[in-house]
């Protein structure tokens, strides 16, 4: 009865105490996003918050351009540049070249300082006009004087329009009327024809190819020249009436510049045609300065 209490219940088996140790959990374990971005903001600095703020800005821009596409601005028009000043080339002969050709027997040498033999070159126009001449249909006429002669152009263009004003010319009966036009409608080209004093020496520049031989006058498109050694000295057979000669070279070249071809002597003493080359010789008629005497 006083014995020992027993215990019937099984006795637990019993394990050598032991300290339970928690799993390590490191740093990069238990929070491993965090830790990394303090390292890399430890190590870039400021660069760690630049990167992710420009790309994001980036990112915006590109989306709004897909969105909203820049117009292109439209090109500048390109200035006009002043165009550069030229001078108007001699016009090409729609029908050929008319002139007398050169003497075929010799030329009365040169009257002493009578005139230049070869001038400068270019032409100037006579920036003068004159009322309408005549009452039949308009021709209107320039000019002009080769420079460096020593001749008068104002001289020259009244002898011309005194010439193509005359009863006895082209506007006879009412047949034309002339008007001397100065350099603005010679710029225009508001005119039918030039009359144009040249030197002997500029005569093939401005007559290529007719062969006056630096004596006689030509008609070359819209020109009618006059060789200055002509309008000078005349011709022997002019017996040094210069006065009538220049009349008649101014008829015959204009007539040229008209439409007018060379007609022969109708018959001994009778007056030349004015569109007979009376420079080359009279054939046996008068001299005659007039289409229509």
């Amino acid at each position: 009865m006083g014995g020992r209490l027993t215990d019937d219940r099984p006795t637990a088996r019993r394990e050598p105490l032991v300290a339970r140790r928690e799993p390590r959990i490191g740093p990069d374990r238990r929070d491993g996003g965090t830790t990394r971005l303090r390292r890399f903001v430890r190590r870039y600095g400021w660069r760690a918050y630049a990167i992710p703020f420009l790309t994001v800005a980036t990112l915006v821009v590109l989306v709004d351009l897909a969105l909203h596409p820049r117009a292109t601005p439209p090109a500048a028009a390109p200035t006009a540049a002043t165009p550069p000043v030229t001078t108007a080339p001699t016009p090409v002969p729609t029908a050929p070249a008319q002139g007398d050709a050169g003497p075929t027997e010799p030329v009365p040498p040169a009257v002493a300082d009578a005139y230049v033999e070869v001038g400068a070159g270019t032409l100037s126009v006579v920036d003068s006009a004159s009322g309408v001449l005549g009452s039949g249909p308009l021709q209107r006429f320039v000019v002009e004087v080769e420079d460096g002669i020593g001749v008068d152009g104002a001289t020259f263009a009244a002898e011309v329009t005194a010439t193509l004003g005359d009863p006895r010319s082209w506007g006879n009966a009412g047949r034309l009327s002339f008007q001397r036009v100065g350099a603005a409608a010679a710029a225009s080209g508001e005119y039918d024809f030039r009359v144009s004093l040249v030197s002997p020496g500029s005569m093939e520049r401005y007559c290529p190819g007719v062969g006056t031989g630096g004596y006689t006058s030509c008609r070359y498109g819209e020109r009618a020249v006059i060789n200055l050694a002509r309008w000078a000295t005349a011709v022997p057979d002019y017996q040094g009436d210069v006065a009538t000669y220049r009349q008649y070279v101014v008829n015959h070249e204009v007539g040229h510049a008209l439409g007018n071809g060379h007609e022969s002597c109708p018959g001994p003493g009778a007056l030349a045609p004015v569109m007979q080359q009376q420079t080359l010789g009279l054939e046996g008629c008068a001299k005659n300065a007039w289409p229509f005497p």
